[in-house]
């Protein structure tokens, strides 16, 4: 099996910090005074991370891998030393991957007298850390935390009432996995590229804002084959030359990635075109829509 991968070259690490919220997994720290990849399982190698180093020091390996070894994967890390063992243990642990945290300490157990540092201090160090209510915790990252709330100032129509809004949806399939990019719909049109629940939190999606526009929809932490993804966005620049491309995306950190597709394909096509980004809250607020 082929992946790609974040690579770090530690040389040119300063530690600056700047990449570490842009690993939209959470994969990336600071530790030591360097970036270290804490987590090839949660890496997905979309890259969000590379064009936020300054030293240029991060990079994507394509590389032949077989499947996740968590054994193989703690030996890697030892090298690094105790506090990146640490981090990523405790990584594993708050996104619920129980099983593979049973695999490492088992590991360490059965090598600590090989393990320049106190596997004691280690296994204690991770099980004494609280997963937190915020962030990546109980088995996911901060798009996956639970959240009840209101709905504020709904004014709908009564119910006795008999009409319906009209769709405003122009073209089928709007999957990305679906669509054809040379489908005459999606000629010269102004294209929303949207995440998935995008629609689901806004009221006025329709009315607002796909009036008028060709759309595809895509979810950058669950699709997989995101490199299908760049090249159907690129053709759909260079081929559809379509005017404009809207991505309309959830506050969540994981649905950066769906920006970060759209700057791979525009990097790679031969055209240029406008792009707005637009942020939506989980509670069908827009937070923040700006040209890129």
């Amino acid at each position: 099996m082929i992946r790609e991968i974040v690579n770090i070259d530690e040389e040119l690490c300063n530690g600056c910090g700047v990449c570490v919220p842009n690993c939209h997994e959470g994969a990336l720290q600071i530790i030591d005074g360097k970036a270290r990849l804490i987590s090839e399982l949660m890496c997905d190698g979309l890259g969000a991370c590379l064009g936020h180093c300054p030293e240029g020091a991060i990079t994507i390996e394509k590389r032949e891998a077989d499947e996740y070894d968590e054994e193989l994967v703690v030996q890697q890390i030892i090298p690094k030393g105790k506090n990146t063992l640490v981090a990523h243990m405790k990584h594993l642990k708050e996104h619920g991957e129980t099983v593979f945290l049973k695999q490492a300490v088992g590991y360490l157990k059965m090598h600590a007298s090989e393990i320049p540092f106190s596997v004691e201090e280690v296994i204690f160090e991770v099980h004494s850390t609280k997963v937190e209510s915020s962030g990546c915790a109980s088995g996911g990252c901060p798009g996956s935390q639970a959240v009840s709330f209101e709905p504020q100032n709904l004014r709908f129509a009564p119910a006795t009432a008999t009409t319906e809004t009209p769709s405003a949806l122009r073209q089928w399939p709007v999957q990305m996995h679906l669509i054809n990019p040379a489908a005459s719909s999606f000629q010269g049109t102004d294209l929303l590229l949207a995440a998935d629940c995008v629609a689901f939190s806004l009221g006025n999606f329709h009315t607002k804002h796909l009036a008028g526009k060709s759309l595809v929809i895509a979810c950058p932490k669950l699709d997989q084959g995101k490199e299908i993804y760049v090249e159907k966005i690129r053709r759909l620049i260079d081929e559809a030359r379509v005017n404009t491309i809207t991505v309309m995306m959830m506050e969540v950190p994981c649905c950066g990635g769906l920006s970060q597709l759209v700057k791979m394909a525009a990097a790679q096509a031969t055209r240029k075109v406008p792009v707005k980004e637009i942020i939506v809250s989980i509670k069908g607020e827009i937070l923040d829509e700006s040209w890129v």
